[in-house]
């Protein structure tokens, strides 16, 4: 019997989640961060991890696995994960497509998926592209680690005089121990310890987090705008700053629950692989 497996994995995590092919499940896991460009031994650990507690014994050789993951679109990255694994089919992608397949289904539609990391997906006639997703220091817009960097560099600014020292920004000093325990820290975090200081920027009334996140709900919405394409289309927000950034801009576009997970997504894109005869 073949069996399918889906994996979603990003900055925080990841999923896994196995079935037959009538789609019963038969076993879910879950493991460490998954990005493939950042870390490819890392990942290549916490999928097996999470597939072996999802396949529950299944032989390897008789599944076939589709993984949506943080970092994927580095094509070389990708492609030795892909190489590396035991399954019998593997297709590795981006998380963005997994969790845009999970949230839309077929339906047409804009994903924002705002997490750790930052990436758009629009899908119009069945036919489905990604934007973004391209890493904190380079892109990710809107996303936890690109937050919390900008709060520790307006910290630092502040201290300099550059910047309005506010209640926020000095607490975050005094906890890292000043100007040089932050640059110790920004040093070698990666980007999940950046999104660890996310949350003290949303919902806040402190005059830095309002300077911050507003910036950053400007700069996704205009991302938001330039998807829309002259047909405007529904918009899915995914991941832990979703409900903050669908609060601030659900005036603006139909904001549309997520039908599923992205492992889910990659579950279904994982039944898709299978010939006519085992579907």
């Amino acid at each position: 019997m073949t069996v399918f497996l889906g994996i979603d994995g990003g900055g925080t995590g990841c999923r896994a989640v196995a079935s037959d092919a009538a789609g019963h499940v038969l076993g879910r896991g879950s493991a460490g961060p998954a990005n493939v460009n950042t870390d490819l031994a890392g990942t290549r650990a916490n999928v097996l991890a999470a597939a072996e507690a999802a396949l529950a014994g299944a032989d390897p050789a008789r599944v076939t696995a589709v993984l949506g993951l943080a970092g994927a679109n580095i094509r070389s990255a990708a492609e030795a994960l892909c190489r590396s694994l035991p399954f019998a089919r593997t297709r590795v992608v981006t998380d963005a497509v997994t969790a845009a397949r999970g949230a839309l289904g077929g339906e047409d539609g804009i994903v924002a998926a705002m997490g750790t990391g930052s990436v758009f997906a629009v899908q119009r006639g069945g036919e489905m592209r990604q934007f973004g997703g391209r890493g904190f220091l380079l892109g990710d817009e809107g996303s936890g680690a690109v937050l919390g960097r900008a709060l520790l560099a307006r910290a630092l600014r502040a201290e300099d005089g550059f910047a309005e020292m506010t209640p926020l920004l000095r607490s975050i000093l005094a906890e890292f121990g000043g100007i040089e325990g932050v640059i110790r820290f920004a040093t070698t975090a990666r980007p999940a310890e950046f999104g660890a200081l996310a949350p003290r920027l949303t919902g806040s009334d402190d005059a830095a987090a309002t300077a911050i996140f507003g910036a950053a709900v400007a700069e996704v919405r205009s991302i938001l705008d330039t998807l829309q394409g002259p047909a405007p289309l529904p918009v899915t927000f995914l991941g832990g700053l979703g409900p903050a950034y669908a609060a601030q801009l659900g005036s603006l576009w139909t904001i549309r629950p997520a039908l599923g997970s992205g492992v889910e997504g990659a579950l279904a894109m994982a039944r898709a692989l299978a010939p006519a005869m085992e579907a």
